[in-house]
């Protein structure tokens, strides 16, 4: 299926897989460089807004890393995230962690992955390891801007015009991906299925419509002629995620 609003596709998601810095966690070193995204996913079960995700991407010459902070409406713990690659998108570094709560992390070892938790209540820690490559995607729980990530990722491997193409021509592609905190590895197919007018904000928008089928269920992911993510529906979930 043709994706009628190329725009430079390929060189934009190229460079946007590299990602870079939101505000480093447990006091790094702070990374900048040109910032790809940036804003806060309100989550809404029924209707009722139950969570938060603020949110940033950023490149750098040397790396790309995207940060997020979920905060639920009735709790004032925050879940950190903060996601490191190479320019050539192979993961660096994925740290995840909530106060009083622990941390996991995703770096390589050899030529595979490995994961390493950290429990405070009770203390103790244990080691995950994934027979998977460095470019495998991170998609952690409730990280809706890491799907924005996974996106920019299957449009950058799609659309590589030839001389003359008007379109980019996107066809279903799998991808690996590992979901720290399950400390599991699945799959997800990501399709474009089209243009179509959502509501958003009071008015009616043409939003690109992909979908992701996912071993849970199939995510509904809309989003503007930027790549930027406005929508998420989760099937049979009663789960909406949107852009404030």
């Amino acid at each position: 299926m043709k994706f009628p609003k190329y725009r430079k596709v390929a060189s934009f998601v190229t460079s946007a897989i590299l990602l870079t810095s939101l505000p480093l966690i447990a006091g790094a070193k702070k990374v900048t460089g040109n910032l790809f995204d940036s804003g806060t996913f309100g989550v809404y079960v029924n209707g009722k807004r139950v969570a938060s995700e603020k949110f940033e991407i950023v490149q750098s010459p040397e790396m790309s890393v995207a940060k997020a902070e979920l905060k639920l409406e009735e709790s004032k713990n925050a879940q950190m995230a903060e996601l490191q690659m190479k320019p050539n998108g192979d993961l660096i570094r994925y740290q995840w962690s909530e106060k009083d709560q622990g941390t996991a992390v995703v770096e390589p070892k050899d030529e595979f992955l490995v994961e390493h938790v950290t429990v405070i209540q009770p203390a103790k820690s244990a080691e995950q390891p994934f027979i998977l490559p460095p470019s495998t995607q991170i998609l952690d729980d409730y990280f809706f801007s890491q799907r924005q990530l996974l996106l920019w990722r299957y449009l950058g491997s799609q659309c590589k015009m030839a001389p003359g193409q008007k379109g980019c021509e996107l066809k279903p592609t799998q991808f690996g991906v590992i979901v720290p905190r399950q400390q599991s590895s699945s799959q997800v197919t990501v399709e474009y299925t089209g243009q179509q007018k959502v509501l958003l904000r009071g008015s009616d928008q043409e939003l690109s419509r992909f979908r992701f089928k996912t071993e849970g269920g199939d995510w509904n992911v809309w989003v503007d002629s930027a790549y930027k993510i406005q929508k998420i529906a989760i099937e049979g979930d009663n789960t909406e995620v949107v852009r404030d």
